[in-house]
């Protein structure tokens, strides 16, 4: 099973990622926004951030979300390659973690910069007996 993949969106990027499970979908969906960002094979989870949101739908939860790990970027230049994610859709809660490290201009790939999560195109889908999570991120 492919994790994600990346489409054209006129000046952002646009990601399908994928899951045997909701929460596999938005572990998948946070690795490729930081794919966009680095080659995320060469960071190493060895710090680790929690990050407890609330939401009011399951597309306001991704968006909260990917705009978490973002601000760790933004903050403390955090790169994250793991990612594990518990939601409960009664509450709209989510509760992750993501592990990575700082960025090493020696270390890690300089690649496209996401500024921040948009709605755009966005949906979340149960394919068969797969979640399939579709969004763009502006760059």
């Amino acid at each position: 099973m492919k994790k994600f993949e990346f489409f054209d969106n006129t000046a952002d990027v646009g990601i399908k990622a994928y899951g045997r499970t909701l929460e596999e979908a938005f572990e998948n969906s946070a690795l490729a926004v930081f794919e966009v960002m680095t080659d995320t094979s060469k960071v190493d989870p060895v710090e680790e951030r929690k990050v407890t949101i609330d939401g009011i739908d399951l597309e306001n939860l991704l968006y909260r979300w990917i705009e978490s790990l973002l601000v760790y970027y933004d903050s403390e230049l955090m790169l994250f390659s793991k990612f594990k994610v518990k939601i409960d859709q009664d509450n709209m809660r989510l509760e992750g973690e993501a592990w990575g490290e700082k960025f090493n201009e020696e270390k890690h790939e300089r690649r496209t910069l996401v500024k921040a999560m948009t709605y755009s195109l966005m949906s979340i889908n149960k394919v068969g007996d797969m979640y399939e999570i579709t969004f763009v991120v502006d760059i």
